[in-house]
């Protein structure tokens, strides 16, 4: 009798502790991000890269890049500016190259390679107004500033992480 007994609390117990082992699983889906991905279509990322003439404000600046006579300023998630340096103390700004999701770029001869999210994209610097070459897919998705990667929606590509409100969820 007393056998029994013990063995019903040591079931008991091993039983209440599975329940709590369990239970300590639903905190995981709700552990709260410091960003948030913003999402383009494919065929919307393949329309977003334009030459725009005129340079617009600086913000977010993430890689400077020289090449004689050129300054390249990435702006972070939105693209590359560009200078005329020719005279270094007082660069002009010639345009604004618009990738969403750039994060960094390269110039040789005359070719600016940039990434637009996944896709590698190219531009003549002599006819800034139209990509040369697009290679989609070189590039693993973005990964957020505190370094969370996580599944996104099927035909979604990040292009973007922003940070989110204090009462944002």
């Amino acid at each position: 009798m007393r056998k029994q007994r013990f063995y019903k609390r040591i079931l008991l117990f091993a039983f209440l502790a599975l329940l709590i082992m369990q239970g300590s699983s639903i905190y995981h889906d709700y552990y709260y991000f410091d960003y948030r991905p913003v999402y383009m279509d494919r065929a919307n990322l393949e329309r977003s890269v334009s030459y725009v003439e005129t340079g617009k404000e600086m913000k977010n600046l993430g890689k400077i890049y020289f090449k004689h006579p050129y300054l390249f300023i990435n702006e972070k998630y939105k693209g590359v500016h560009i200078f005329d340096n020719t005279n270094p103390e007082n660069p002009v700004n010639k345009g604004f190259i618009a990738a969403p999701g750039c994060l960094d770029m390269a110039v040789k001869d005359n070719i600016i390679y940039l990434d637009n999210a996944v896709d590698m994209v190219c531009f003549d610097l002599n006819d800034k107004t139209k990509e040369v070459k697009r290679i989609p897919n070189v590039f693993p998705p973005l990964v957020s500033p505190d370094g969370v990667s996580f599944e996104h929606p099927e035909g979604l590509i990040i292009v973007e992480w922003v940070k989110r409100n204090s009462n944002e969820q």
